[in-house]
């Protein structure tokens, strides 16, 4: 993994370099159909890399058999919540691909993409989906096998910030739901819970990408809690050092995708950021979702990765804690849940 992250981090540098210098704000007249070439930006959260690096490679080879264009798409990766915010403060994307529909809220409460953007694709506009799994060392010295394994003394926890990273925002529920279950409800005792999780953690990374270094690369702690692309990525690199565990209860992600409808319209990028995003529900990007280890939403094309993933985890959902806002507002707004836990 260690040759892949510095290749695909140079890529996402002068990518960002280009849409922070405004090389790739092409005008309508720029981007038009007749143009022989057109570039979008997406800008997406971090555990994502390997595979956008290989849709795009697909991608423009169906645009190019289907629109006879070339098309180049720019990228830019990085813990979701602050990829949001980069677009709401002026990082020009076409589109953004980001780990939590809340990341693609903010960017419409700014006033940067329309109303309805969750009903314009198909799934509630998330193409494919992950769960939070751990991620250990060979052998497992530490025993670790659920949730409150991470909360016993001397087992030190790798996970990133949820006022950063959407990926963390993830785990904190899924850590949730299963204290919820074992205190049946109690919120004091899931605080405390929580409380004692966190003061496992070791390093509190910007995003997921940046944790799985810190637990992969730099060697610190015992377990990672991880997207499940992302373990599977560290065990295919490394095969004989690491091992997955699958919690009793975990949570369903779903990435979310949109159009930048104002930076489209701008830059007349329209039609192709729409079917950029629309391509990824095509059966040829749905398999290379799986292969990249993401679920693909197509059940059907779900069950052709059954070997790989285990299709009977104990998935709690997002609507179980009222939707992102609630979520939101509860534990990761200024003053929340997490803040209370992590200031004391």
């Amino acid at each position: 993994m260690k040759n892949k992250l510095i290749a695909l981090l140079l890529t996402t540098v002068v990518a960002a370099g280009t849409v922070l210098t405004g090389c790739s704000g092409q005008n309508k007249e720029t981007a038009s159909k007749d143009a022989k070439e057109i570039t979008i930006t997406n800008v997406s959260y971090d555990p994502t890399r390997e595979f956008y690096a290989a849709y795009d490679e697909l991608f423009q080879k169906h645009w190019q058999k289907e629109k006879g264009q070339t098309v180049k798409v720019t990228a830019s990766h990085g813990g979701s919540g602050s990829q949001a915010r980069s677009v709401i403060e002026g990082n020009e994307a076409d589109v953004v691909t980001l780990a939590l529909a809340h990341d693609i809220t903010a960017i419409q409460d700014a006033g940067l993409i329309e109303d309805g953007w969750m009903d314009e694709f198909d799934k509630d506009s998330s193409p494919y989906t992950s769960t939070i799994v751990f991620l250990v060392r060979k052998g497992n010295d530490k025993d670790i096998h659920d949730w409150n394994d991470l909360v016993r003394t001397g087992v030190d926890v790798i996970t990133p910030n949820p006022k950063t990273s959407g990926g963390a925002c993830w785990n904190f529920l899924a850590a949730w739901a299963y204290a919820r279950e074992q205190f049946d409800n109690d919120e004091e005792q899931i605080k405390k819970f929580m409380k004692k999780l966190y003061q496992n953690v070791l390093v509190l990374d910007s995003g997921a990408r940046g944790a799985t270094s810190t637990f992969v690369e730099k060697g610190q702690g015992d377990v990672l809690i991880a997207w499940e692309n992302e373990a599977y990525l560290s065990m295919e690199e490394y095969p004989d050092d690491y091992e997955i565990v699958t919690p009793s209860i975990s949570i369903l992600a779903q990435p979310s995708v949109a159009v930048v409808d104002s930076v489209a319209k701008k830059r007349g990028t329209e039609e192709v950021a729409r079917e950029y995003l629309n391509y990824l529900y095509s059966d040829d990007a749905q398999r290379l979702a799986g292969e990249n280890y993401y679920r693909p939403s197509n059940e059907k094309i779900l069950k052709e990765f059954s070997d790989q993933f285990n299709l009977d985890m104990n998935l709690v959902t997002i609507d179980d804690f009222g939707g992102w806002d609630q979520a939101f507002k509860n534990y990761f707004d200024d003053g929340a849940v997490f803040d209370q836990i992590y200031s004391e």
